[in-house]
């Protein structure tokens, strides 16, 4: 068992078994709730230049505590952008020549320069991530304003066409480079126009493009990646998700949802389709706005917090999203330095990360967020069932090979606590407002 508090992060402790007291928490893996599918995070232009200023031993160490099975995260997806992000260094495409229909200036040169050699080096140390992608925004060319930034997706033959070829030239290219892309979400946050890259897409246009077009070239060409509804944030994109879950034609394209931020409430009804579901992107920090387990007067104009706070707020958010029945979770940036500025030309949004560097100081650190994440993905294999639990704040899964792992929250301060794992019940010592995770052996 391994234990975090603050100041006192990836402590090991010890299990001693007892017949007596109650149980804090119990475990109950007769109580099977979803398949569990693993955790993973987003490769950004931004994390591999932060890296860059690192010693090579520091940027390894960096790697290793995201990827590694044994000292790490264990990350086992990879998320990346089609294009340029918000947290890419500068505002691009792939196919950047206006009217480019048959997609003959495509070209991943830019990818090759950062974001390649950040997903390569995750792969060395873990060459089964699962890697899945989704645009930021079309070409400029594509939408009503020619611009990387806000503007609607254009709704015409030749248009939709071309996008659902660069979708699979952007597969085909990647495929070249020796990286499989499982997946492709036609759209990030479709419901959004934003002062970086974004689009907005009606929801009867996003329903149209896979159903008429993405999907049936996907097919026909045979590309090897999924299709998925995703990524859904704003409320009516969590509408868009289930219009489409109640087209038939379109169904038969898509094989899996990707929600994020305010679409929690779709899973419920999206669970019937019987398709993963994937929490695509935990919630960035530092928030001009309300939102849950965050105190808005705590916004920073200059820098992001990263501090203990967030590492609880997080917990809290992965916590709802796994009860509320998703498959998968992923962080937002792995990697940031302190600073963490975003494209957002009229006010850079400076967001949290896992691990962040210090430019000047050349330090990298593993922030309290990040640890929060490990106590879960290190321990919880691909193919686990989530299962239920009793008394406490508390999430449970059943690996694979039979062990339990249970990972505990205690806000209050410190004490003797008791779990109990299929009948068998612990003591360990428990930290004040911090967590525990109990890997077992039935």
């Amino acid at each position: 068992m391994v234990t975090s508090a603050d100041g006192a992060f990836w402590k090991t402790g010890t299990l001693t078994p007892t017949t007596s007291g109650t149980a804090d928490v119990t475990a109950d893996d007769a109580s099977l709730k979803q398949r569990w599918d693993g955790f993973g995070g987003t490769f950004n232009e931004a994390g591999w230049d932060a890296l860059s200023v690192l010693s090579a031993s520091d940027k390894a160490l960096a790697m290793s505590l995201l990827f590694d099975a044994a000292n790490g995260a264990n990350f086992a997806y990879g998320r990346l952008p089609i294009g340029a992000s918000d947290y890419a260094l500068a505002r691009y495409t792939l196919a950047e020549t206006a009217n480019d229909y048959t997609m003959a200036s495509f070209s991943i040169a830019q990818d090759k320069k950062l974001l390649i050699p950040y997903i390569k080096a995750a792969l060395a140390l873990k060459p089964d991530i699962h890697l899945w992608a989704s645009p930021w925004t079309p070409p400029g060319w594509m939408k009503d304003n020619n611009s990387t930034d806000s503007g609607n997706m254009k709704d015409d033959d030749k248009t939709l066409s071309a996008f659902a070829l660069y979708l699979e030239k952007f597969v085909q290219a990647y495929a070249a480079e020796g990286l499989t892309i499982e997946a492709v979400h036609p759209q990030n946050e479709p419901g959004y126009v934003n002062p970086y890259p974004s689009c907005a897409w009606t929801g009867a246009l996003y329903i149209k493009f896979i159903r008429d077009y993405l999907g049936p070239l996907f097919e026909k060409d045979k590309v090897p990646a999924q299709i998925w509804c995703g990524t859904m944030s704003n409320q009516s994109d969590g509408t868009i998700a289930t219009n489409l879950a109640s087209d038939a034609k379109a169904m038969t394209y898509v094989k899996g949802f990707g929600l994020q931020w305010n679409t929690k409430g779709a899973i419920s009804s999206l669970k019937s389709k019987n398709v993963p579901i994937m929490q695509t992107e935990h919630k960035c920090g530092n928030y001009d706005f309300a939102t849950d387990y965050w105190s808005q007067g705590s916004y920073s104009a200059s820098k992001p917090q990263n501090d203990y706070a967030y590492g609880i707020e997080s917990w809290k958010n992965i916590k709802d999203w796994i009860v509320a029945g998703v498959n998968s979770y992923s962080a937002w940036n792995m990697v940031l330095d302190t600073l963490g500025t975003n494209l957002n030309a009229s006010k850079p949004w400076h967001q949290n990360a896992l691990l962040t560097v210090d430019r000047s100081a050349k330090k990298l650190t593993a922030t309290p967020a990040y640890y929060v994440f490990r106590h879960l993905s290190q321990f919880v294999a691909p193919k686990a069932t989530v299962i239920g639990t009793s008394g406490g704040d508390a999430l449970a899964f059943k690996n694979p090979d039979g062990t339990i792992v249970v990972v505990m929250y205690n806000s209050g301060a410190a004490k003797k606590a008791t779990v109990s794992l299929g009948g068998t019940k612990f003591q360990f010592d428990m930290p004040g407002n911090g967590w525990a995770t109990v890997h077992h052996a039935k």
